[in-house]
């Protein structure tokens, strides 16, 4: 059954109306982010509304008050981030409010997110449920050496468009769902590089300007010592300079190499799933895993 909300809302005499993320300014979305001190610029937020839908809350003069975004991966998944609130509105429903218009829209949708601290509360309240910890590792990276010695059966190089088809099988086997658009998309503003064995890809990784600096994600790859190859590449073009990394894997060699990169744990977030999801590989033999995420609203 549809999910019925109102429109409007009044918060502490400001009444609030909701209408949809494109018809908001980028600068009044991006002033909304730094009101909560997240770090996306505003061409974080063009890429976003670019790959992505979602709702914002205005008052009757038509500043942005808050937002919600949800990220589509086929008809019935879909991610769910930016979900922001102005500072003086928090604890007030709002953020519910703008939850209930994005069911709205998702309606017989599978859905997961990342929950901070302070969101884990609201989201328990809509029926989410956790998974796990992600850890966003982040820093000034530091130059990581020499890699070590690669057989000859191994070609590690930049990805092409020509290799989305294989991207996005590699993904969705370690995924669960299909992101083949988001990653094409992803492609066009990131530089990829991966590992194939005759001629089949077996690692990816990409990295793309983000927030103070880059990020590098999403990851994937069939073990630890080929996930560290695809991002090692990334590590040394941008030593000294600020580099992020969100994953879930917090002990064994990616997890170390990782840290010995300058990429020490900043915080964490909660990834929460509502309704039954395609089990993630993680923890299942012979499949590739997610070793780091596309970024905590696009999973």
């Amino acid at each position: 059954m549809p999910i019925m909300t109102s429109r409007s809302l009044v918060i502490d005499s400001i009444q609030m109306t909701i209408a949809d993320i494109t018809e908001a300014e980028v600068d009044q979305l991006h002033a909304l982010s730094i009101g909560v001190g997240w770090p996306h610029r505003a061409e974080d937020w063009q890429f976003l509304r670019q790959v992505g839908k979602g709702v914002v809350a205005t008052d009757n003069i038509g500043r942005v008050l808050g937002s919600a975004m949800w990220f589509p991966h086929g008809d019935k998944f879909a991610t769910i981030g930016m979900v922001i609130t102005s500072p003086r509105l928090q604890a007030n429903g709002t953020a519910h409010w703008l939850m209930r218009h994005a069911f709205t829209h998702l309606d017989g949708c599978m859905l997961r997110l990342n929950a901070t601290r302070a969101a884990r509360r609201l989201y328990r309240s809509l029926g989410f449920v956790t998974e796990k910890t992600v850890y966003q590792c982040q820093g000034e990276a530091i130059e990581p050496g020499t890699p070590p010695f690669a057989v000859d059966d191994i070609i590690l190089r930049e990805i092409r468009q020509g290799d989305l088809p294989s991207l996005g099988k590699l993904d969705q086997a370690a995924y669960g769902a299909d992101r083949t658009p988001l990653l094409s998309e992803l492609l066009s503003h990131s530089k990829g590089l991966g590992i194939f064995r005759n001629e089949r890809m077996d690692a990816f990784s990409l990295c793309r300007p983000f927030g103070r600096g880059h990020l590098i994600g999403p990851v994937v790859a069939n073990s630890d010592d080929d996930a560290i190859a695809v991002i090692r590449p990334h590590v040394a073009q941008h030593a000294g300079r600020f580099l992020r990394l969100d994953t879930s894997q917090n002990n064994g060699p990616f997890s170390e190499f990782v840290d010995r990169s300058g990429l020490s744990v900043f915080d964490t977030v909660t990834t929460m799933r509502l309704g039954e999801l395609p089990v993630p590989a993680e923890g299942r033999d012979g499949f590739p895993k997610i070793y780091a995420l596309a970024g905590h609203a696009l999973g």
